[in-house]
């Protein structure tokens, strides 16, 4: 039988539920169109929980409302939840390119694109990140969201940064990866990716970042 939680593990994660909640009726309500398909992906993806939640999808469609960029590169559209959410604050003119390994997800994206009124603004392209990123000229692009394969992340950004031009923005997801990455003693290999990826960029005078511990983790990257 598995053990009770702890009353002060019960208490944490009662203050936690409050506390997010409090925060979601602070913020923008999350649009219909995003909870019809955060039910669809629970209905029909196998990793649901991949989909990026009401919190961040808000804080991305912030984050290209301050940037204002004008080509946007995503790396893993999964869902497409948060190729919306960027959509929604792109300015005039201004466009999404989205990279998705996985071409049964082809569908579900162009359901999603379509449902939310922004597939004229999104290009999708059905491909492997690591080889379309060899052959991508990205001196166009200065806002790159990156949520695929974590034990690629070292490379992409190795690529992204011999690329992209002087004043580019990267937005890394789950760059906390559930909590585990301080922990010496984790070494699955999305972990290590993970972790490898935090250092390199914290060692690189490059860029300026931040990592934010919103949902599991988003690192904020600019190229100087």
């Amino acid at each position: 039988m598995k053990a009770l939680p702890s009353t002060q593990t019960l208490s944490e994660t009662l203050h936690e539920i409050r506390l997010d909640d409090y925060v979601a009726r602070h913020s923008d309500p999350e649009p219909p169109v995003l909870r019809e398909l955060r039910h669809r992906a629970n209905l029909n993806l196998v990793y649901p929980r991949m989909v990026s939640g009401h919190l961040q999808g808000r804080l991305l469609k912030m984050l290209v409302r301050m940037i204002r960029p004008r080509q946007i590169l995503e790396i893993g559209t999964f869902a497409a939840y948060a190729t919306i959410c960027m959509a929604e604050a792109l300015p005039e003119e201004a466009r999404i390119t989205t990279i998705e390994v996985d071409e049964e997800l082809e569908s579900f994206i162009e359901k999603s694109l379509t449902d939310a009124g922004v597939r004229d603004r999104v290009e999708l392209v059905i491909a492997d990140a690591e080889q379309l990123l060899q052959e991508l000229d990205l001196s166009s692009y200065d806002l790159v969201y990156l949520d695929a394969n974590k034990r690629q992340y070292p490379l992409y950004y190795e690529l992204l940064m011999a690329g992209l031009p002087s004043g580019a923005f990267i937005l890394a997801d789950n760059t906390l990866w559930g909590g585990k990455v301080p922990d010496p003693e984790l070494h699955d290999p999305q972990t290590d990716g993970i972790r490898a990826f935090n250092t390199l960029v914290a060692d690189d005078d490059r860029v300026e970042k931040v990592l934010l511990p919103v949902r599991d983790g988003l690192t904020l990257i600019h190229k100087r």
